[in-house]
């Protein structure tokens, strides 16, 4: 079974199955894919996620890291001297070494059982050949064009054919990343192993022409988000010095089961500490679908995620976040009315770090490519990362959520069709954050998938697009499934809401206070009693939040299963 938020990846995924491939294979044939299909949300210059376990070993967890680090020259002493407070959420000064590519092809060669060519072909022949435009990378492009035909000419000659926006549906073709997929496959020809061919192609992909190109491409000053013009510090030296890797996973038991998630270097421990505070209370509390559950959840968000914000960074040790002391005070903290405070939780005798609180109403964003493309505060979607799960016959389960290198993050480089990411805007140029920019350490990113065991063996790997709003999401899913007895199906497309009292992790980085956005099938007295507890709350339709799919085994019955997401009628599940 596979799904993942476009059909054509999971199309892609299915081929791989259906020729006698495991899937692993199948997950990097439709990340790869994702590139082609999804440009404005993700792209080979960008990073991952993953999590997942094998067949021989169902019952440990498996972070794949793909997550490259701010470059040797990303120092905040550089960024000031640009005469920056915050990391640009547009432009190439905001690249982290991307991560996405050798990840994708760590897993292959150790998990996977197919030739590198083949597990590639579908990506090469949709960039050849052309994929249709979707309607939301069609409004991508045309929000964009005037950057792009002003500042970026290489990203006007790629997206904006003959000088104008495309429509929804019209092939787009992507030749030079053909090439560049091509060049991965040619690398391994002389290699006597599966390993050494897949093996010389990442080497290929950290210090051949990709590498070459792109630092030298990007060290041209070029427009940002802070309307200024300045030069990016990546080098070719700091993608030769990245290779993905394989990490233990955090976890926390919930309900009989035990859920998984990346470290702190991402936010799943946040989703994890909730689900701590949680899992005493009583149903009620946990259905988001009444007030009382509804007002706990969202009050249990704002507290895990100021904890996010003031704790989460590279080498950050989850345990003291997840201890039960800790655990009872923050759930003590929860009131009857809607916190307006940020309020993190205090570990030790250290002050926790306090990033500024800009309100939004303070910040006007001009920068049509900056930040993420995800859902906005007010619940209109802007757009969205990726995500892809799959599930074999041999009982291998994996979970990824692919993002970065979006077409508006930075000027397509013209040789490889294709831009670097930004995530480096997610770090604070404060030395006292744990997630300050450093040369060599990784960004707090948002991608945060999950793995969900059960008896000793994973049950179902789930993930979702969405930013800030990732775990958010998957919690209401997690609840309706673990204590609720919700199917995945039922679960995904139950009334969702997520909190935007949080700090943004994408530039310019604002915090709302009582922020609480709802879809509208929550119903109107859900809604009002969510108000009268002094939330702020903006209706974004009925069918408008979260982006998520799932695939699992029913070890019992022995049967696997997938679910995906309806809304933007796009998503999907497939299998037999």
């Amino acid at each position: 079974m596979a799904a993942s938020t476009h059909w054509i990846a999971t199309a892609a995924a299915q081929a791989m199955l259906e020729r006698g491939g495991n899937a692993f294979d199948a997950a990097v044939a439709g990340g790869f894919v994702l590139h082609i299909v999804e440009p404005h949300l993700n792209g080979p210059g960008g990073d991952l996620v993953g999590l997942f376990a094998t067949a021989a070993d169902p019952g440990t967890p498996v972070v794949l890291m793909g997550q490259g680090p701010a470059p040797a020259g990303a120092d905040i002493e550089h960024f000031r001297s640009q005469g920056l407070d915050l990391v640009p959420g547009a432009g190439g000064l905001a690249a982290a070494v991307p991560g996405a590519v050798d990840a994708w092809l760590l897993l292959l060669r150790d998990h996977g059982t197919l030739e590198l060519s083949e597990v590639l072909a579908p990506a090469i022949g949709y960039a050849r050949d052309g994929a249709p435009l979707l309607p939301t990378a069609a409004a991508t492009i045309a929000r964009v064009a005037e950057l792009f035909r002003d500042h970026w000419p290489s990203s006007a000659a790629l997206w904006l054919p003959e000088g104008r926006v495309p429509a929804a549906g019209e092939l787009h073709r992507n030749p030079a990343y053909a090439t560049v997929l091509e060049e991965l496959v040619y690398a391994g020809t002389d290699g006597t192993t599966r390993a050494d061919r897949i093996d010389a192609a990442r080497d290929e992909w950290a210090t051949g022409r990709v590498a070459q190109a792109a630092a030298a491409f990007l060290a041209v000053p070029h427009r940002h988000s802070s309307g200024t013009d300045h030069s990016a510090v990546i080098s070719a030296a700091d993608f030769g010095e990245f290779r993905a890797s394989y990490e233990d996973a955090a976890t926390t038991a919930f309900r009989g089961h035990v859920v998984a998630k990346a470290g702190a270097w991402c936010q799943g421990p946040a989703l994890l500490e909730a689900l701590r505070i949680l899992e005493p209370l009583a149903d009620e509390d946990l259905d988001v679908s009444t007030e009382r559950g509804a007002h706990t959840v969202v009050e249990t968000l704002k507290l895990v995620l100021a904890d996010r914000d003031a704790h989460f960074g590279e080498d950050v040790d989850v345990a003291a976040l997840l201890d039960e002391a800790f655990i009872a005070g923050r759930r003590d903290a929860i009131g009857a009315a809607a916190s307006r405070e940020w309020r993190p939780g205090r570990l030790g005798d250290a002050e926790p770090f306090r990033p500024p609180l800009r309100r939004t109403a303070d910040e006007t964003v001009s920068f049509a490519g900056a930040g993420e493309p995800t859902v906005a505060r007010d619940g209109v979607t802007r757009g969205d990362t990726c995500h892809i799960d799959v599930v074999d016959r041999w009982g291998n389960i994996v979970s990824v959520t692919p993002s970065g290198g979006w077409l508006q993050s930075s000027p397509t480089i013209p040789e490889l069709g294709f831009c670097l990411g930004t995530r480096l805007q997610m770090t604070w140029l404060d030395p006292g954050s744990p997630s300050a920019l450093r040369p060599g350490a990784r960004p707090r990113t948002t991608l945060t998938p999950t793995l969900v065991l059960r008896d000793g063996a994973a049950v179902c790997a789930m993930g979702t697009p969405g930013g800030d709003q990732q775990d958010q999401w998957q919690l209401p899913m997690i609840l309706r499934m673990l204590a609720g007895g919700y199917s995945a199906q039922e679960a995904i497309d139950a009334p969702t809401l997520h909190t935007t009292a949080l700090v943004d992790s994408f530039w310019p980085r604002t915090w709302d206070p009582a922020g609480v956005v709802v879809e509208d099938r929550l119903g109107d007295e859900v809604i009002e009693a969510l108000r009268r507890r002094g939330h702020d709350v903006t209706r974004a339709g009925d069918w408008r939040l979260g982006r998520l799919s799932a695939v699992g085994i029913d070890r019992a019955r022995g049967v696997l299963w997938a679910a995906a997401n309806p809304r933007g009628m796009q998503g999907y599940a497939a299998g037999r």
